[in-house]
């Protein structure tokens, strides 16, 4: 078994440049020894990946001279980044954020990453730079920073790797813009790293919106300390095959984390949330609400687990999963998941799935609004309490043009 895994992994870096720094080439000769998980990996169990790794990609691609980002920009400050090669020319940003480029993650150790994963080990064998982003103590900021990262090109990795510290008594957010300029096969492998500090307040947005030869698997390893809210909002517009993993270790106390996604799909696209949140000390609170709208023969997974360890107590942890399947063809595996070691907590999970209504259909077309503007309609209502719960007016804005271009859906 050995040999053929060291063979099919030969294959995949076949047309792979190795970097020449010792930590990369020591990272792709443990990449090497690796094999990619099968549906007999309980944490892979609901997505084939022969998409991914039965392919061969490449990390050499023409830089373009101007991208087509103008529709997909939300913020006056923003860094673009093509295959995960950071733009600066087309770039614009301000001091706000403190912004360094690295070519070495030896000092980003500190974070707890799974360095036994597959797609981790790969990330660190084949990164370009490291966007290490620094919010300041005590500094509010109002105007987001986007990182709009641009696919371009046929069949390139990027491995994306970025760094996030938001300082004590901080307030901040993030918008990540995953976007095609008409790129066809491409694989985006990413990771983040946050650690929210002391009474830090940040939020990021991450809008996925390729084209349906996109594939991605990104991961966020955040580390949330006392009197701190960390919230992360999900949507998933487009993609081949999507993986989010967002790992939330609570390590203070009277923290609060908020996870929300909404997923829509179409043909034969698949995405894939796996949520974990950690609450390792007393006095949290938690909240994960996830809506999944599946439409042609595609397919959907939602797997939330939620540890409360044993001298965690009072913490109050919530789940939600609602599924909506538009067609006889598409399916969702969910699989919400508790683990309590402490006794005075509050924890709840709950996954529905089912279709639209058929006596609330009847009763809007029965005043006169054709049958597919009522589907629109009944799942406007059934997800947009995700979607219009983003405060930023210009981000809605976009995540309505992308529902409209990639769905025809116009709520």
């Amino acid at each position: 078994m050995t040999v053929v895994a060291t063979e099919k992994m030969e294959k995949f870096l076949s047309n792979l440049v190795v970097s020449t720094t010792p930590s990369q080439k020591e990272a792709a000769e443990n990449f090497r020894e690796m094999d990619f998980p099968t549906t007999r990996n309980e944490y892979w169990k609901y997505t084939r990946l022969g998409k991914i790794t039965n392919k061969q990609f490449t990390n050499r691609f023409d830089q373009k001279k101007d991208l087509d980002i103008a529709d997909a920009i939300v913020s006056s400050q923003y860094l673009v980044v093509e295959n995960g090669s950071i733009r600066e020319d087309l770039s614009h940003y301000k001091t706000d954020f403190k912004i360094e480029f690295k070519t070495d993650t030896a000092d980003s150790e500190k974070y707890t990453l799974d360095n036994t994963h597959v797609f981790t080990a790969l990330n660190k064998a084949f990164y370009t730079q490291v966007i290490s982003v620094s919010i300041a103590p005590k500094a509010i900021i109002e105007e987001p920073l986007q990182l709009i990262f641009v696919e371009q090109g046929s069949g390139v990795i990027a491995n994306c790797r970025v760094e996030i510290e938001a300082g004590k008594s901080s307030q901040s957010s993030l918008i990540y813009t995953q976007i095609s300029d008409n790129s066809v096969g491409c694989f985006n492998n990413s990771i983040t790293t946050i650690e929210v500090d002391e009474n830090a307040h940040f939020t990021l947005h991450k809008l996925q919106a390729g084209n349906d030869t996109s594939l991605s698997i990104s991961t966020e390893q955040v580390v949330q300390k006392a009197n701190s809210t960390f919230k992360i909002n999900t949507f998933s517009f487009s993609g081949l095959l999507i993986r989010n993993n967002v790992n939330i270790l609570v390590q203070g106390e009277n923290c609060e984390t908020y996870m929300n996604g909404a997923v829509i799909t179409k043909d034969k696209e698949h995405i894939d949330n796996h949520t974990f949140v950690d609450h390792q000390v007393p006095n949290c609170y938690s909240n994960e609400n996830y809506k999944y709208v599946l439409d042609g023969q595609s397919t959907g997974v939602f797997n939330g687990r939620v540890i409360v360890q044993k001298d965690a107590q009072v913490i109050n942890a919530y789940q939600n999963n609602g599924n909506i399947l538009l067609s006889e063809q598409a399916s969702i595996n969910s699989k919400p998941e508790l683990e309590i070691y402490a006794d005075d907590v509050k924890c709840s999970h709950g996954s529905t799935t089912g279709q639209l209504d058929e006596d609330a259909l009847f009763y809007l077309q029965a005043r006169g609004i054709s049958k597919p503007k009522a589907r629109k309609l009944l799942v406007s209502a059934f997800v947009g309490e995700i979607i219009e719960s983003i405060d930023n007016e210009r981000l809605n804005t976009l995540l309505h043009v992308i529902l409209k271009k990639e769905h025809n859906w116009d709520f």
